[in-house]
């Protein structure tokens, strides 16, 4: 991994260059998103059209295009030289990055029940998207981003950590009520209770939104604040599209919950 890195950039000054651009790139992608989602959902699930190619089965298309941002930054850890790999606070944000991960490539996909199969266009995004930000945060944690000795008890850390852990637990918690919603055999949309559902429609797009927004904070680059701003402008136009259909289809939904931020919006 290391002779691969070597022979496509001439330094590693270069290679941190490029990482940076690469962040500047994903917020320009943010931009150019959340334009083309004021026009059109982010097709897939209750989305999902044919124009945007022949579906996809649902589990397998989870499992494949999250696969690299799990595999792919497992290489670059396990093939890192840099000291930046053996410091405490890398190691917690990479740890914090995993268990994401781990958890969306490796379980959520297999705990699906039903579900729309992915247009193949869908599907090809996400997973060209896991392989560009895979390499993203993890390369630039594990080799280049340097923090002071005792950065995991600095209150931006700590406050980091806290969102993060918070945000996954919202949105680990509320796949699970999302999943449970039916009995084997029903079919159909209900609408979802408990956690924070009695608060916002989209109660996982929430958790994830603050999970990777404490990330940032707690990881303090360019290049996890791209990430979270990706993550916000994908993630809050669907939980406004979630509302908007909820609120359409079920008289009895309840006229007090919110789209995304409980109580304000």
């Amino acid at each position: 991994m290391g002779d691969f890195f070597t022979a496509v950039f001439s330094s590693e000054a270069e290679e941190q260059y490029i990482l940076q651009c690469m962040s500047y790139i994903l917020i320009f992608m943010a931009g150019a998103t959340f334009l083309t989602l004021l026009f059109e959902n982010v097709p897939y699930g209750r989305y999902a059209t044919s124009k945007y190619g022949f579906p996809v089965n649902v589990k397998l298309a989870w499992f494949v295009q999250e696969l690299p941002a799990f595999v792919l930054p497992v290489f670059l850890v396990l093939k890192s030289s840099a000291a930046q790999s053996s410091e405490t606070a890398n190691r917690f944000l990479i740890a914090m990055y995993f268990c994401h991960y781990v958890h969306r490539s490796l379980i959520y996909p297999f705990l699906i029940r039903g579900g729309k199969p992915t247009p193949f266009f869908s599907f090809a995004l996400a997973f060209v998207f896991c392989i560009y930000n895979g390499y993203l945060q993890i390369r630039h944690l594990s080799h280049f981003a340097e923090y002071p000795k005792d950065w995991v008890r600095h209150p931006w850390f700590i406050a980091g950590f806290v969102l993060w852990l918070l945000g996954w637990l919202v949105n680990v918690h509320s796949d699970h009520i999302l999943r449970n919603l039916r009995k084997p055999g029903e079919t159909g949309y209900k609408i979802p209770v408990g956690g924070m559902f009695e608060y916002v429609s989209g109660a996982n797009f929430l958790g994830e939104i603050v999970e990777w927004s404490g990330f940032a904070l707690a990881a303090h680059s360019i290049h996890s604040a791209a990430f979270a701003i990706f993550t916000f402008v994908v993630l809050s136009s669907r939980a406004v599209a979630h509302h908007k259909w909820y609120l359409a289809k079920f008289e009895d939904y309840p006229k007090s919950r919110k789209a995304l931020i409980p109580f304000i919006f």
